[in-house]
């Protein structure tokens, strides 16, 4: 069994939804191999305040990209929120035997660049004071050793050049860390089963067929998976999987669909059509 890292993003949406045996199933992968985990925040905050669900907090930018609307307040909310989603996420780990500890991405881990300062805004474009940026680089140093039987959680929030924290995106977050630490895979679990392209459901897809699809059919949070995985393979991971379900049933692709390196040389495979309508 290979004792490469196993990274881990835990989807805002579908923390949740996760039953005991999938915690179960996760603590038994961290006993045989270092495991790294990346948590969102999407649906905690929209519960803390009001104001976070509201369409108004989302900006768009001058090149289409969505971005959460992110002031010192918002910061200090997302903390809040993370504290208490990573007391929970270490308490299920360190009861099934795994020692786990969090860390903030902001605290020397994650660097990230200056964000970009023009949003849309009523339809014009304004300038804006929003704390986010692109990730630039992962210091795996404050991980310290990666060892089985070990988890780090890490929240991803990021430093720029100008020392100020800031927020990042969680699956591109996540992506970057594998790559930093040789990961063997990503697993980026979500709260749907597979990825659809043109409406159907697939098990595997390569690289370049997933960025096609991307910049021409995905919307929303999938967009943003999609640009991960691939900045993932990218970066020398040999493979990512996407989906619901437990850990070992994606990655033995018995659900999600599996990304690896690739040209599009034939079609993406389409999932069963027995797992697609389950």
């Amino acid at each position: 069994m290979s004792t490469a890292p196993l990274v881990v993003k835990l989807g805002g949406s579908a923390l949740d939804d996760l039953p005991d045996p999938w915690w179960d199933d996760l603590a038994e992968h961290a006993r045989h191999r270092p495991l790294l985990l990346v948590h969102g925040w999407s649906r905690p905050l929209k519960r803390l305040g009001g104001r976070h669900a509201d369409p108004a907090a989302l900006l768009r930018d001058r090149y289409g990209n969505q971005s959460r609307w992110t002031t010192p307040e918002v910061i200090a909310d997302i903390k809040t929120v993370s504290e208490r989603l990573a007391a929970d996420v270490l308490g299920r780990l360190e009861r099934r035997g795994v020692t786990a500890r969090r860390l903030l991405g902001s605290d020397g881990l994650v660097a990230a660049a200056p964000g970009e300062r023009w949003w849309w805004r009523e339809k014009q474009l304004v300038e804006l004071e929003n704390l986010v940026g692109p990730i630039t680089g992962v210091d795996p140093a404050p991980l310290g050793e990666l060892r089985p039987g070990q988890a780090h959680l890490v929240t991803p929030l990021a430093r720029n050049s100008a020392g100020q924290e800031v927020n990042t995106d969680g699956d591109r977050a996540a992506a970057a860390l594998a790559a930093a630490v040789g990961a063997a895979t990503l697993v980026l679990v979500t709260d749907v089963p597979h990825l659809l392209v043109d409406g159907a459901p697939v098990t595997r897809i390569t690289a370049a067929e997933a960025a096609r699809f991307r910049d021409k059919g995905a919307t929303g949070g999938m967009r943003k998976k999609l640009r991960a995985a691939g900045e993932a393979l990218d970066g020398g991971v040999p493979s990512v999987v996407l989906g619901s379900g437990t850990v070992t049933d994606l990655l033995a692709a018995r659900t999600g669909t599996l990304l690896v390196p690739g040209e599009p040389s034939e079609p993406p495979v389409p999932a069963p059509t027995a797992t697609a309508t389950a």
